[in-house]
């Protein structure tokens, strides 16, 4: 896929491969695992490219740590939900039920799918507060948004590489309005915790596309927070 060049050939006819190009498939493995396309990887290898062997494999052993606390946290979260089985078609709290209601008939999987999540956080006590909630209804009625998940349910089968996935994710994040955006809090939407377990529930195309606008749209979120900070 033109990411490492290919070391010549020896005289038995076989390429000798050296450690760091070993280390170098293991970094664009872990690239490409996190939703970074091809194009996003080849710029990492490139600044890489004039770094000591001992200094990438020590990146590289940050990124492992990283995900091993990841996969931890993930495994806390999912340890909260065992112990108290959801039924997917429990009762849902007032404001929840107020918002689906509300939003108009799709067979959208990316629609259904969001509906779930929004259903699992409801009712492990972890979701969006009644405010916020109530501010998602003209969000919710917008049809502009079931286009876009008709979109997002195109990417179903796509790479990480697609072509579609920024400006999609770019589209999402412009829909969702300030209201929306005052009422959520600083550090949030989060990738990590349950946020990681939930991104883990998407295919990786359309899992590239909700990493962008959930990285989005807590970097909106900090910038108001820092502006209202005196």
């Amino acid at each position: 896929i033109g990411l490492l060049p290919e070391p010549a050939r020896q005289a038995n006819g076989y390429r000798a491969y050296t450690v760091r190009d070993a280390v170098l498939l293991a970094r664009i493995r872990r690239l490409t695992e996190i939703g970074l396309s091809l194009d996003e990887v080849r710029d990492v290898l490139a600044d890489d490219a004039g770094r000591e062997l001992a200094e990438v494999l020590g990146e590289l052993d940050a990124d492992l740590a990283r995900q091993e606390r990841e996969i931890h946290e993930r495994r806390q979260v999912l340890a909260v939900l065992l112990e108290a089985p959801l039924a997917s078609d429990g009762p849902l709290s007032p404001a929840l039920a107020a918002l689906l209601e509300h939003a108009p008939a799709t067979t959208s999987p990316a629609a259904a799918k969001d509906r779930e999540h929004l259903s699992l956080l409801d009712a492990a006590g972890d979701g969006a507060g009644a405010e916020l909630l109530a501010a998602m209804r003209p969000l919710a009625e917008d049809p502009e948004v079931l286009v876009l998940y008709e979109r997002l349910d195109e990417l179903a089968g796509a790479g990480v590489d697609d072509p579609r996935i920024a400006p999609l994710a770019a589209e999402l994040v412009a829909a969702v309005p300030d209201e929306v955006l005052a009422m959520i809090p600083e550090g949030e939407p989060s990738t990590t915790g349950l946020g990681r377990v939930l991104l883990d529930d998407y295919p990786p195309a359309q899992r590239a596309v909700v990493r962008r606008v959930m990285e989005a749209l807590a970097e909106r979120v900090r910038t108001r927070a820092h502006r209202r900070t005196p």
